[in-house]
């Protein structure tokens, strides 16, 4: 019985051993073939590092302003007669726009030309009897102030119904009338809005460390979004003389011509000031940067040292000022490297890649959105 159940004993542990030898050689094979697994190569796009010249430049924001730009406002209270204009139209100086009614106001002039003629009447006649020794020089003084009295009294009516003729004190383009005809205005009340668009101003603040960058004369350029997306240039014209306490800014009014208004005052406006001749730098698409906390880093392609087809090295970067799509790239790469442009976030360092650049992300200086 003893030796039957060490017999049985010995089996087992055969057995076991066995499946053990197996499962081992099992898992030695497994690991050798996910050693050697080389995964597939991740589809990306590439650009070359080009270099270009970017001139110095400051940006900050800025906010349109109009050369002249007035709300239009009854002087006198009165009832509309007439409104003389459309909104949205170019005016010119000295247009009539409203008519105030005028019919008391003519009428007391009508009675104050008669009392200046009856005076003019009355002095003539009794400048003729002094002459003679009749009348005395008193008299004649005193109906010559009251002939002077009536010339005053007739001007100043006329001048009544003038300033009840609301004009355009400069040429412009008008907004939206806020009146209706036979409205009753009171002194003050708002008729529209007048703007001089051309030219144009654009007022923007820089940090007091920046000051001495701004100048009277330096180039500015303003970027127009839209689909006839553009840039405009102006120069600096005008430079506060003091510093805000509260802000440290300084401000800054630059000019622009504005023939198609494009401008209109109370845009939002990112503005450009050409500090300096600038210098040339590496571009990328904005696309192509891998932006961490650690630093920031491309991926550079080169053909891979163990297969025939192509790897990436990750290369960290100094990076510029941006423009557009571009980001300027200061060291880290040298121009002509390939570079990843698309599908960076799927990259470690030595992972093989496929380059298929049939469809490219954006790299435009000045892109146009499409949704603008």
């Amino acid at each position: 019985m003893t030796r039957r159940t060490v017999l049985m004993l010995l089996v087992v542990v055969g057995a076991v051993f066995a499946l053990g030898t197996v499962k081992v050689r099992q898992i030695q094979v497994a690991t050798a073939q996910a050693m050697s697994f080389q995964p597939p190569p991740e589809a990306v796009t590439t650009v070359v590092a080009r270099q270009e010249h970017w001139p110095t430049t400051l940006t900050a924001i800025g906010t349109v302003k109009a050369e002249r730009g007035v709300t239009l406002s009854a002087d006198l209270p009165g009832v509309i007669e007439e409104i003389a204009f459309d909104s949205g139209r170019a005016v010119r100086e000295g247009q009539v726009l409203v008519r105030l009614d005028t019919r008391q106001e003519r009428a007391q002039l009508a009675a104050a030309e008669a009392q200046r003629e009856l005076a003019r009447i009355n002095f003539e006649r009794v400048r003729g009897l002094v002459a003679q020794g009749i009348v005395a020089q008193a008299e004649l003084d005193r109906l010559s102030a009251e002939h002077k009295q009536a010339e005053a009294r007739v001007g100043e009516i006329r001048a009544t119904i003038e300033r009840k003729q609301i004009r355009a004190p400069f040429s412009g383009v008008l907004g939206i009338r806020q009146v209706d005809l036979g409205q009753y205005l009171n002194a003050g009340d708002p008729i529209v809005p007048l703007q001089a668009l051309d030219p144009i101003h654009v007022n923007f603040s820089v940090p007091q460390q920046q000051v001495v960058e701004v100048r009277v004369g330096r180039e500015v350029r303003v970027a127009l979004s839209g689909p006839d997306a553009r840039s405009v240039t102006g120069s600096i014209t005008a430079v506060d003389a003091v510093v805000d306490q509260a802000t440290r800014n300084l401000q800054a009014q630059a000019t622009f011509a504005n023939p198609k208004g494009d401008l209109r005052p109370g845009m939002f406006v990112e503005a450009q000031v050409v500090t300096g001749e600038g210098a040339t730098v590496l571009v990328l698409p904005a696309s192509a940067i891998s932006f961490a906390p650690y630093g920031d880093s491309v991926f550079v392609v080169a053909d891979a040292k163990e297969s025939k087809g192509k790897a990436v090295t990750q290369q960290f970067v100094k990076l510029g000022p941006a423009r557009g799509d571009q980001v300027a790239v200061l060291s880290g790469i040298d121009a002509g490297a390939e570079v990843v442009s698309s599908g960076a976030f799927k990259l470690r360092n030595g992972a093989p890649v496929h380059v298929n650049n049939e469809v490219q992300p954006a790299n435009e200086a000045h892109p146009k959105p499409e949704d603008n």
